[in-house]
């Protein structure tokens, strides 16, 4: 018996480096110093140009970041598309290092499963190619494992890891944050690449109707990428704190905006109805309360169901981003001037509350 019969196609295996390749050398500029196919990628800091390069900063701090996209991939599987999970998965991973100010520089990849198909793996590679240069970080390499037995035949797995780089005296920990800072909230896709371990038992026909499209293509939609306006925004106004809003909702990720001192120092206050709530939340509120509804009647059930039942409401601020990806906290002053800046790049934002001090009572969040 050999590697093969085992169950692992090392030619497959060499397919998909190639088509790879040429994704990779989409992203790279300069700075990266080898291909694809060496033990490890490199980066040279000092090659790296731009306003965020280290030349220009006393201190230069590695960010880092890890995450995965989850059982969406789920529904890339049901679905047979697989091109745009990996955006998910850089979103998920450089969302998290911009939200310290930090300049993305390089992704790298991990994907894995039961039986290697090159030709799903580059679709897969594909999206993450797309999300690295729109953060405008290089794919510096990865990793492809197949492992017959563990994964099903057809399932993947992918994982990622984003480096940016920050000034250490210009990094954003919420340590200027201010009683009256201005929470902006900027716009997600959807329900970003959280929830889906729920979403898929209450939402389980992925052809039901959605506003004239399947709604599992709907779900399907990848997370947002916030990296290019907040760097843009950094050099517009003063940012104090950001917050990726991920799994945990509202609730678990606001929260982390603010610094963790002996005590907390503040809470947010979020103002109902500062934003719309788009609708696919509100067809996952309705199958989370059991109408056995579907289509337009769900969504409009949902959205009643938001507005009075408070249980759900709950329980979808702490599951979901509810429409807002991104918070971002600055002083009130230049609140204007930042949703202004994100509307004009096709970011909708608005003021959703503001920063308070802390209450035992009321805890680190809540709406008004």
């Amino acid at each position: 018996m050999d590697y093969r019969q085992a169950g692992v196609d090392i030619e497959e295996g060499y397919r998909a480096v190639e088509k790879y390749r040429e994704l990779a050398e989409s992203t790279r500029s300069g700075a990266v110093l080898n291909g694809l196919g060496s033990f490890a990628g490199m980066f040279s800091l000092g090659q790296f140009a731009g306003a965020g390069s280290a030349a220009n900063m006393e201190e230069p701090v590695l960010v880092s970041g890890t995450d995965g996209v989850g059982t969406k991939l789920e529904l890339a599987f049901a679905l047979g598309k697989y091109d745009t999970v990996g955006i998910d998965l850089v979103a998920m991973c450089v969302n998290d290092v911009i939200c310290h100010g930090a300049r993305p520089l390089f992704f790298l990849d991990y994907i894995a499963c039961g039986k290697l198909d090159a030709a799903v793996a580059s679709e897969l590679v594909k999206g993450v190619a797309v999300g690295c240069r729109e953060t405008g970080s290089a794919l510096l390499g990865g990793e492809t494992a197949e492992m017959p037995g563990f994964y099903e035949p057809g399932k993947y797995d992918m994982a990622g890891f984003s480096v940016g780089i920050a000034d250490r005296k210009k990094i954003i920990d919420g340590a200027k944050i201010r009683k009256g800072d201005a929470l902006v909230g900027v716009a997600s896709s959807g329900a970003h690449s959280n929830g889906f371990s729920l979403i898929r038992k209450v939402i389980p026909g992925l052809d039901e109707d959605f506003g004239g499209m399947p709604i599992g293509r709907a779900l399907l939609e990848p997370t947002r990428l916030y990296a290019r306006p907040v760097m843009g925004l950094l050099e517009r106004v003063e940012i104090h704190g950001m917050a990726h809003i991920t799994g945990g909702g509202f609730y678990e990720n606001i929260p982390r905006l603010f610094p963790a001192l002996p005590a907390p120092a503040f809470g947010a206050a979020i103002k109902n109805s500062s934003w719309r709530i788009p609708p696919v939340f509100a067809r996952i509120a309705s199958g989370i309360a059991g109408t056995g509804l579907a289509g337009a009647a769900a969504q409009e059930k949902g959205a009643a169901l938001l507005e009075s039942d408070a249980a759900l409401r709950k329980i979808m601020f702490s599951t979901f981003n509810m429409g807002i990806g991104f918070v971002i906290a600055l002083p009130p002053g230049d609140s204007k001037t930042a949703i202004e800046y994100l509307d004009g790049l096709g970011f909708p934002a608005w003021e959703i509350g503001a920063a308070e001090d802390f209450s035992p009572g009321a805890g680190a969040l809540r709406f008004v």
